[in-house]
C-alpha cells in the first residue's frame, strides 16, 4: 500500500499512557511534533521526550493540532470524548483512535465529534513489547470512516507504512469479527489458564510451554482491556458461547468414550 502524500504533522494525543508513549517516540523520530494531555501528570516525561504537555484541555485543543490521537482505554473512551470541549478547536481536525475494538469508537466519534472533523479508525496489532525491535511486518489495520483531507490522513498512515508495517484496510465491522475470533479468543484462553494457575513443570512439552506463554502474555494486560474486548465487541459474546459449547461437546465425547471402554 502506497501513501504518496506526506507532510510533517502536529499530532495531539489524549491519554498518554504506555502505548501512547510507545507510539510517540517513533512519530518524533520521523519529524512530527507532539502535544499531549492526560488525566495523570506527564509533564516531566514529556519534557524529556520533547513533547508539549497540557494539563488544560482547552489549551490543548487550541494548539492547532492536525491530528488528535485518542489513546484512552476502551472503557474510558465514552467519558473522555464526551467531556472534550470541541468548541475550542480552531480548525477541522483528523481524529484517530487506536482501540482494540472498532465499531464502538467509530459510532461514538461519529455521534460526538464536530461534523467537520475527519475520522480514521485504526488498530496497531502490536505494542511496546512486540514492537520494541521495530514495526516491520507488524499489522496496522485502518478504516477511513470520514475523510475529507486526504493529505493529512495519508501523512498519518505513512508513519506506519514508513516503519514497514503491513497496512491492512478493512471495515470496522470486519475487524471486530476477526478480532473476536483471534484477540478475544486468545485473551479468554489465557485468562482461563491463569484461573487454573498453570505453571511450568519438569516434564513440559513444547506445546505446554506455549500455553504458559499465552497465560503470561495475556495476564500482563489489564482486566479492563479484556472486559473492554468483551463489552464493546458485539461478536465477542458469540465467541464466548462457542467456547462454552465446544468445551461441553468435548466433555461429552470424553465421557461417552470412557463409558464405552469401561462397559
Amino acid at each position: 500500500m502506497s501513501f504518496p502524500s506526506q507532510k510533517s504533522l502536529k499530532i495531539g494525543i489524549i491519554g498518554f499512557g504506555p502505548f501512547a508513549q510507545f507510539l510517540s517516540k517513533t512519530m518524533i523520530k520521523q519529524g512530527h511534533s507532539i502535544t499531549a494531555t492526560s488525566r495523570s501528570d506527564y509533564t516531566d516525561l514529556c519534557t524529556h521526550l520533547g513533547i508539549s504537555y497540557f494539563r488544560d484541555m482547552n489549551a490543548f485543543l487550541e494548539s492547532n493540532n492536525d491530528v488528535i490521537l485518542l489513546c484512552t482505554s476502551i472503557l474510558s473512551l465514552s467519558q473522555v470524548i464526551k467531556s472534550v470541549p470541541f468548541h475550542c478547536l480552531k480548525q477541522p481536525t483528523l481524529f484517530v483512535d487506536v482501540l482494540s475494538v472498532k465499531e464502538y469508537p467509530r459510532d461514538l466519534m461519529l455521534q460526538v465529534l464536530p461534523h467537520d472533523s475527519d475520522v480514521l479508525c485504526t488498530h496497531p496489532m502490536f505494542g511496546p513489547e512486540s514492537g520494541k525491535d521495530g514495526w516491520k511486518e507488524l499489522t496496522f489495520m485502518y478504516d477511513k470512516v470520514r475523510i475529507r483531507n486526504e493529505v493529512t490522513c495519508s501523512s498519518f498512515l505513512q508513519i506506519f507504512a514508513t516503519e514497514g508495517c503491513k497496512m491492512m484496510e478493512m471495515t470496522c465491522e470486519e475487524h471486530d469479527k476477526l478480532a473476536a475470533r483471534s484477540q478475544f479468543l486468545t485473551h479468554t484462553v489465557g485468562r482461563v489458564l491463569s484461573e487454573m494457575e498453570i505453571e511450568p513443570t519438569p516434564i513440559d512439552t513444547k506445546t505446554f510451554q506455549k500455553l504458559v506463554e499465552v497465560k503470561e502474555s495475556t495476564s500482563r494486560d489489564s482486566f479492563d482491556l479484556f472486559s473492554g474486548l468483551f463489552i464493546h465487541n458485539r461478536f465477542a459474546k458469540e465467541q464466548l458461547r462457542n467456547i462454552e459449547l465446544a468445551l461441553e461437546t468435548i466433555k461429552q465425547q470424553l465421557f461417552k468414550r470412557m463409558n464405552e471402554e469401561l462397559d
